[in-house]
């Protein structure tokens, strides 16, 4: 196989992996956001911001143990700093569709708050998809010029070789 197809086969296996940490992530979001909501007086967004703070901690320990594992590890504090500044920016796209539909179009029932919730996850778990991969677990070099060179050498393997002549 070629180059692009080895690329495409680790993006879907990368993508698999982040599905499943996400996956995860989203069920004790949604869980901890109707536990607040039902044993608490909090306000719908409020209650859903500290239910997005848990699902942050709990997807940092899945990307960074399970789906991101073999990425460069020597710069944690770097690392930390990126992951918390992109999810809190996910944090805001995924509390202000709900906060949208809360206040801005009155869809209060506990069913458009969930609808509601889930749909901003997912829009933020796009944005979180790409800044994850592109910042904050980023690829090791040495990985990229390993995969590099073993494309070439395939390649260069399947060449036809011109005949050598015999004086």
């Amino acid at each position: 196989m070629g180059r692009g197809s080895s690329g495409v086969r680790r993006l879907v296996h990368e993508v698999a992996k982040f599905g499943a940490v996400g996956g995860a992530g989203v069920l004790v979001n949604l869980l901890v956001f109707n536990l607040v909501r039902q044993l608490t007086d909090l306000q719908v967004v409020r209650a859903s911001v500290i239910a997005t703070v848990v699902a942050i901690g709990f997807n940092y320990v899945g990307f960074r143990y399970f789906t991101y594992r073999d990425r460069d590890k020597s710069g944690r504090t770097k690392e930390l700093t990126l992951f918390l500044l992109f999810s809190a920016a996910g944090l805001v796209i995924e509390n202000g569709v709900l906060y949208a539909a809360t206040y801005g179009f009155d869809w209060r029932s506990p069913l458009q708050n969930n609808i509601f919730k889930f749909i901003g996850i997912g829009i933020a778990t796009l944005f979180r998809f790409w800044s994850y991969r592109t910042w904050v677990f980023r690829t090791l070099p040495a990985m990229e010029a390993v995969t590099s060179a073993e494309s070439f050498l395939e390649t260069e393997a399947k060449k036809p070789r011109p005949k050598q002549r015999v004086n």
